[in-house]
């Protein structure tokens, strides 16, 4: 099957077809492609692998999405 083929078809997969073609993708870029072009600098990556170590290591911390804007709508108004 030629790329142009693959290309075509792609469209016609289901999301979950997609989801298993980004997965293999990512597979065999070793994930490299998922951070060309990376807008985050090391700080701002240094936190969120704090913040995620964190959530690891305490998951009852985390709030429902829902609840988090609510609080952040009435810190900082809408």
């Amino acid at each position: 099957m030629s790329k142009t083929e693959i290309l075509e078809e792609l469209p016609k997969l289901t999301p979950e077809e997609r989801q298993e073609i980004r997965v293999k993708l990512a597979e065999l870029d070793r994930n490299e492609w998922l951070d060309s072009d990376d807008p985050l600098s090391d700080k701002e990556k240094a936190l969120l692998e704090a913040r995620l170590d964190d959530l690891e290591k305490h998951p009852e911390k985390p709030i429902p999405w829902a609840e988090a804007e609510e609080q952040l709508k009435a810190r900082y108004g809408e």
